[in-house]
């Protein structure tokens, strides 16, 4: 049986020093010359050409950031684009990180009650159980919706206890308008969002969730966007590892980080996507490496890691 997933993200935080996680979000007209213009690779109308060269880019680039980082997070949606053979070659890079031992977080924001959000929960996360897919593995992690309520987060829960992996659950989101909403407040001045926290930290408090280390293996999505808000987030959710999105490309900076963490420089993992896997369109990396994009993204991603080392807390 595997350690409890917050264990197992943890050490590997450690064993890297690098409290990150990069995102592969891949857009075809956003790849590499080198790729899309091969023959087979060149007509984006054509699904199984755009989906090769898709996961072409990817498992270079996950071979690029393996001895990086502890963690990937793979977003279904840019893969369901491609219909079926799409999901296909999602599950494909999941085994590809995972083979490269890289903790696996499925990005796909889930959400529904009842036997829905428990088919939801065995396709998403869990470990496949029809006898001719015992070569297939899930991700180690995935992101759901939490404005469901425990109904709708339980059914992961339940496979996250029963095959240790992990569950992120969304507070915070980093889209503007998500603030009308999320930052609503009550008569008692508690926001939407912090009411949302509220549930989450009595979810993850159940003791068959929390592992040695003292976190649960459901975590909080939580952007940091206002400094004071995720210091109270931060307070409230003691037990949970915040997934934090928006660093880089969406303009969220070394500084916004800080409250994420706790003052050991545990509970957080910072995620890069745009700004990391498209390095080689930044002017700074393309001035030192032209037209090596691959040394653009180990470049950047270096420099994410030495960004988020240099305001952790120690």
């Amino acid at each position: 049986m595997p350690d409890n997933f917050a264990d197992r993200l943890l050490a590997a935080i450690k064993a890297k020093n690098a409290p990150v996680c990069v995102g592969i979000d891949p857009v075809y007209n956003k790849l590499p010359a080198e790729i899309t213009e091969q023959k087979d690779l060149n007509d984006e109308t054509d699904s199984e050409a755009a989906l090769d060269a898709v996961l072409e880019f990817c498992r270079r680039v996950i071979r690029i950031v393996t001895p990086m980082v502890p963690a990937v997070k793979i977003n279904s949606a840019f893969f369901e684009r491609y219909y079926w053979e799409g999901v296909e070659a999602y599950y494909e890079l999941i085994q590809e990180a995972s083979d490269a031992k890289l903790l696996v977080i499925g990005d796909c924001k889930r959400g529904d009650i009842g036997s829905t959000a428990e088919l939801y929960a065995h396709s998403a996360l869990a470990e496949p159980d029809f006898t001719d897919m015992d070569s297939l593995t899930g991700p180690d992690a995935v992101t759901v919706a939490s404005y469901f309520g425990l109904d709708g987060v339980k059914p992961f829960l339940d496979v996250a206890r029963e095959q240790q992996k992990g569950v992120f659950a969304l507070v915070r989101t980093t889209n503007e308008s998500a603030d009308v909403i999320q930052n609503a407040r009550f008569e008692n001045g508690q926001s939407v969002a912090e009411l949302v926290a509220q549930q989450v930290t009595l979810w993850a408090s159940d003791p068959s969730l929390i592992g040695k280390c003292g976190y649960s293996c459901l975590g909080a999505v939580v952007a940091a966007k206002d400094r004071e808000q995720t210091l109270r987030l931060r307070s409230m959710l003691p037990k949970s590892i915040f997934l934090v999105p928006g660093y880089g490309a969406q303009g969220g900076k070394a500084e916004d980080i800080v409250p994420c963490f706790k003052l050991d420089g545990t509970g957080a993992l910072i995620t890069a996507s745009r700004s990391v896997i498209y390095a080689y369109e930044d002017m700074k990396y393309v001035e030192r490496f032209t037209s090596e994009w691959d040394k653009c993204i180990e470049q950047a991603c270096k420099d994410f890691i030495s960004e988020v080392n240099s305001v952790r807390p120690s």
